[in-house]
């Protein structure tokens, strides 16, 4: 075989690295990314408009991530879980779902609900499990702005306004949760940390995540009647002017 032109040489050596990246870009990543998923269909559905379902995805992924943030505010606060049960922290997890699911008074609360309900887990007096308290607590506010719902139909309402204050109640809570010291000047919790070791945002990005889940249904909920205004006007347009020409 005989050997490449210099000028076709110099050419191949230059573009080979590039089909290599391009090659290494085609190829799948090593780390696994999930898949979107959409839940069976339900007959409940047909009576749940597109608003309606997505509000109704919302508060369950929201109290998911909750849940999720219970968890890992257990696993970096064991002595908090230790107040729930004297099992194990899958145990007092457990309970916490099962208060969240049921949407049963925290005895800790002292009653108190929503906001009053997140002042007081967020208090540096407070003396029970400040991570169920805490998480509880949220998920009471969130219920509450949703019109103490999860679950959404066409005979609900949703007001875009209360959507929109969860969001910054959210972002206020764990503004709090990180600035704000117990009597012995040590955080209420220990959550994200930064140092030179190591950063761990994983707390900071769960939250986002509730915060951009409100606040993109707060916004679609502002853009429902202007877009059923529009849709009507513009089926009055095609009524008008897309109209079929005779053939014969």
């Amino acid at each position: 075989m005989s050997p490449l032109p210099a000028p076709t040489a110099r050419w191949t050596a230059a573009l080979l690295p590039l089909g290599l990246c391009a090659c290494g870009m085609l190829s799948p990543t090593p780390a696994p990314h999930g898949e979107a998923r959409s839940s069976p269909p339900a007959p409940a559905e047909l009576a749940q408009s597109d608003v309606n379902r997505m509000a109704t995805l919302g508060m369950r992924d929201n109290l998911e991530s909750l849940l999720r943030l219970a968890d890992k505010l257990y696993k970096r606060n064991p002595a908090e879980w230790r107040k729930t049960s004297t099992a194990s922290r899958e145990d007092a997890l457990a309970q916490v779902r099962s208060a969240m699911d049921r949407r049963q008074p925290w005895p800790a609360l002292q009653g108190q609900r929503d906001i009053q309900a997140l002042s007081l887990a967020l208090s540096p007096d407070f003396k029970g499990d400040r991570v169920a308290a805490f998480i509880l607590a949220n998920a009471d506010m969130l219920v509450a702005a949703h019109g103490d719902k999860t679950t959404f139909y066409l005979i609900d309402s949703l007001d875009a306004q209360h959507i929109y204050n969860a969001a910054r109640n959210v972002e206020i809570a764990v503004w709090l949760l990180s600035s704000r010291r117990t009597a012995a000047g040590q955080p209420l919790l220990l959550a994200d940390e930064v140092n030179e070791r190591e950063r761990n945002l994983s707390f900071e990005r769960e939250f986002g995540k509730i915060v951009g889940r409100l606040d993109l249904l707060s916004a679609v909920l502002t853009e429902k009647y202007r877009r059923a205004a529009i849709s009507y006007v513009q089926n009055l347009l095609g009524g008008s002017f897309l109209q079929f020409l005779p053939v014969r």
